[in-house]
C-alpha cells in the first residue's frame, strides 16, 4: 500500500504560505504526512532569502493540524547535539499527539556549498564525511535509549558522552516514534539498516540507480540478521505544476522499484489549492 505525502521547503517563503498549505493537507485524506526540511540558509532560490528553523516550524504545524503524520526530511545531526535533539522531538510529538516521524541523517555533504556555509555561518564544526556518519550512529543509539530508558545512564562514545542522561516525558509513541533515516551513501545505508524503521532517498532522476540503493540495503539488512521488509522505502519525488503526467510518471516508477512511501516536493510559489490539485492530478 502506498502512502502520500508533500514537501514543502521552509526557504524563501512566508510562514503564513506554509500553514496554508499544511492546513489544506490536513483536510485530504490521500496526504498521509507532511514535511520540512532543516537548513539554516537557503540552498535554492536567493541566498540570502529568508529561511525559517525546522523543528521550531515543525512544532507550529504540529500545534495547528490535527491527522497528518509530520517530520523533517531529515535533520542534520550536525546541527544539534542528540540529547537535545531528542527532547525537541519529544516535545514535538507530544504536541502532535503522536503524529511525529523522526527524520534524521548525517549532515550535508561539502560538495554542496549553499549547504556547508550554513555551518560556518552558525559557528557549526563541520567534519568529515566518515566522522558524521559515525556520530549518526551513536546520536541514534543514545536517543532511542533517552526515548525508551526508564532510567538515567551513562554514555561513553567517541563522538557523544553523557552523564546521567534521561528523558522525561517519554514520546506518546510507543516504543518511540518511526526512525526516518535519509542518505544514500554506502555508510549511511549501514546505519540505516540497523536503526532505521523507513529510509529515504531524493528521486527524480536514474530509477535503477535509486532501486540499487535500495538493493545495497537489502544486503546490509541480510549481514545483520534483520528482515530488509522491516524497512520502508521512502521517496522525495519534485511536482512539477505544468506536467502532471511527467510527475506521475515518475511516481509510478518509484512505486514500480519498491519504494511505498512517496513524499511530494512542492515548490513555492503554491498556487490556490495546491494540495487538492495534487490528489486529483498526481494520487488518483
Amino acid at each position: 500500500m502506498t502512502s502520500f505525502g508533500i514537501m514543502t521547503a521552509p526557504m524563501n517563503v512566508g510562514y503564513d504560505e506554509i500553514l496554508r498549505v499544511w492546513r489544506e493537507a490536513d483536510a485530504i485524506p490521500e496526504i498521509e504526512h507532511a514535511w520540512l526540511f532543516d537548513h539554516l540558509m537557503p540552498i535554492g532560490g536567493d541566498p540570502d532569502g529568508p529561511i525559517h528553523e525546522g523543528w521550531t516550524l515543525l512544532s507550529a504545524m504540529a500545534a495547528q493540524t490535527e491527522r497528518i503524520r509530520l517530520g523533517l526530511l531529515v535533520t542534520s545531526n550536525r546541527f544539534r547535539p542528540p540529547a537535545v535533539l531528542a527532547k525537541i522531538a519529544t516535545t514535538v510529538d507530544i504536541v502532535s499527539g503522536g503524529r511525529l516521524d523522526f527524520g534524521i541523517g548525517a549532515g550535508s555533504r561539502p560538495s554542496h556549498p549553499l549547504a556547508r556555509r550554513e555551518y560556518d555561518g552558525h559557528g557549526l564544526p563541520y567534519h568529515s564525511q566518515d566522522d558524521a556518519v559515525a556520530a549518526l550512529a551513536e546520536a541514534l543509539t543514545v536517543i532511542r535509549r533517552l526515548w525508551t530508558s526508564e532510567e538515567p545512564f551513562d554514555f561513553d562514545g567517541e563522538h557523544v558522552k553523557l552523564k546521567g542522561a534521561f528523558g522525561n516525558p517519554k514520546p506518546v509513541r510507543r516504543p518511540h516514534p518511526p526512525i526516518v533515516l535519509g542518505g544514500r551513501a554506502s555508510a549511511t545505508l549501514r546505519v540505516a539498516a540497523e536503526h532505521a524503521d523507513v529510509w529515504n532517498i531524493p528521486g527524480g532522476g536514474d530509477i535503477d540507480d535509486l532501486a540499487a540503493r535500495s538493493r545495497l540495503l537489502d544486503r546490509f539488512c541480510a549481514e545483520i540478521g534483520r528482515d530488509p521488509a522491516e524497512i520502508t522505502r521512502s521517496i522525495v519525488l519534485p511536482v512539477d505544476y505544468g506536467k502532471p503526467a511527467a510527475t506521475r510518471e515518475k511516481i509510478e516508477e518509484a512505486v514500480g522499484a519498491g519504494f511505498g512511501h512517496v513524499v511530494l516536493g512542492l515548490t513555492n510559489p503554491y498556487p490556490d489549492g495546491v494540495v487538492r490539485w495534487v490528489a486529483d492530478e498526481l494520487i488518483r
